[in-house]
């Protein structure tokens, strides 16, 4: 079953990402092929929409709500900011095991498996797909909690990073190497703009020539 994500809804106002540099038609924000719902009700990103094959699809992927629906992904927008599309969306666990098992059920296949830090900072990060998103799921290599997996944060593709920090000003860091060799990235300060999810603006990546 293809599954592609079609929106992450948030409580956030919807002027706090029109001040980030966003274009918006009334309450939603068009970033490539996904959209943010902006339901300004105060909570954070706990819900998404999917695009599937199938219409049966658990209402919650471990914590996680969940719909579907059969709308068309959204046209192109040219945001102020600069950003062209999402590269990924942070999902947090405290079992990864168990959250793998829950997005397998959804029928996305574990891609790639990454360790990083050691001892008391040992973290894994697994990689999935959902259409031109990847999807990267975060914790600690042995279960450490049964609280739900959540939405932590999302990564934006720019083709300018530089003049899309200077959109922002203050509110987002300067850019600076990324873990990706040849990329870029910048911190966008989310908390002083009313933004709940973590946003990182990233620049494309590298492909490998020769």
């Amino acid at each position: 079953m293809a599954i592609w994500l079609d929106a992450l809804v948030t409580g956030d106002e919807p002027a706090a990402w029109r001040a980030a540099g966003f274009a918006l038609d009334t309450d939603e924000v068009a970033i490539g092929t996904v959209r943010i719902v902006c339901t300004g009700d105060g909570g954070g990103i706990d819900r998404w929409r999917l695009r599937a094959d199938d219409e049966d699809v658990a209402a919650s992927v471990d914590g996680i709500g969940t719909s579907v629906t059969d709308r068309e992904p959204p046209d192109p927008v040219e945001h102020p900011n600069g950003v062209l599309r999402m590269d990924h969306v942070v999902l947090r666990s405290p079992d990864l095991d168990r959250t793998t098992e829950a997005l397998g059920a959804l029928g996305l296949d574990l891609r790639r498996t990454r360790d990083v830090g050691s001892g008391e900072r040992a973290m894994q990060q697994r990689f999935f797909r959902m259409g031109e998103v990847i999807l990267e799921l975060v914790g600690p290599p042995s279960p450490a909690g049964d609280e739900p997996c959540s939405i932590w944060g999302l990564a934006l593709v720019t083709d300018d990073i530089d003049a899309s920090a200077a959109h922002l000003g203050a509110a987002c860091s300067p850019p600076k190497p990324a873990v990706q060799p040849g990329r870029r990235i910048a911190t966008v300060r989310t908390r002083e703009l009313g933004i709940g999810p973590t946003i990182a603006l990233m620049t494309p990546h590298v492909r490998a020539t020769g």
